[in-house]
C-alpha cells in the first residue's frame, strides 16, 4: 500500500485533468462508478494524490473521506508516485532470512527515501512484497520487469548503476 507522504510535489497537467473529468462525466451517474473511476484517475495520473480525490469527490458529490478509504484500503492503488524504475525488495521468509531486510535499508540510504516513496527526481520509487515465488533466488529484488536475486548488499551499487 502507498505511502500518505509523498516527497514529489504534485504536478498535474491541464489535459490530464480534463480527461479525468471527461471519465468522471462518462461514468459518474453509473452505479458502482466510483472503482472505475478511481482506477483510470491512477492511469491518468500515475497515483491518486489528495489533488485528484478532491477533484473526484468535488465531480461526483462522493465524500471525500470515501474516497480516501477505498483508496487506502485497496493495494491496487497508491498515494505517491511511482518512480521510472519501481524497485521492490522481497521481504518475505525465505528472502529475509537470507538478508534482504539489509539490502532494503541500503536502498533506502543509498536512495534517500523510504519505502513507498520516490525520488525527487521521478527516477527511483521503492516498496516491499511479501513473497515473488522467487524463493531459491533468495534474497531478491525487481526493477520494473527485471528480477535479481542471489543479492548481497555490496551489489546495490553496481545494480542502481545500470539505471543511471
Amino acid at each position: 500500500m502507498g505511502s500518505t507522504k509523498s516527497t514529489v510535489p504534485f504536478r498535474g497537467t491541464k489535459e490530464q485533468e480534463e480527461a479525468l473529468l471527461a471519465v468522471i462525466r462518462g461514468m459518474k451517474d453509473e452505479k458502482g462508478a466510483l472503482m472505475p473511476i478511481l482506477q483510470k484517475a491512477q492511469e491518468i495520473y500515475g497515483y491518486l494524490p489528495i489533488e485528484v480525490q478532491k477533484i473526484i469527490s468535488n465531480e461526483t458529490g462522493i465524500p471525500l473521506e470515501k474516497i480516501y478509504g477505498v483508496v487506502t484500503f485497496y493495494s491496487q492503488f497508491t498515494l505517491s508516485p511511482k518512480g521510472r524504475y519501481q524497485i521492490s525488495v522481497c521481504l518475505g521468509t525465505a528472502c529475509y532470512v537470507k538478508g534482504s531486510g539489509d539490502i532494503y535499508n541500503k536502498l533506502m540510504e543509498k536512495l534517500g527515501i523510504v519505502g513507498g516513496e520516490c525520488t525527487p527526481d521521478g527516477k527511483f520509487s521503492l516498496d516491499a512484497c511479501r513473497c515473488i515465488g522467487a524463493c531459491g533466488l533468495a534474497p531478491v529484488m525487481t526493477i520494473n520487469d527485471e528480477v535479481y536475486g542471489r543479492l548481497k548488499v555490496d551489489d546495490i551499487d553496481d545494480i542502481l548503476a545500470k539505471y543511471e
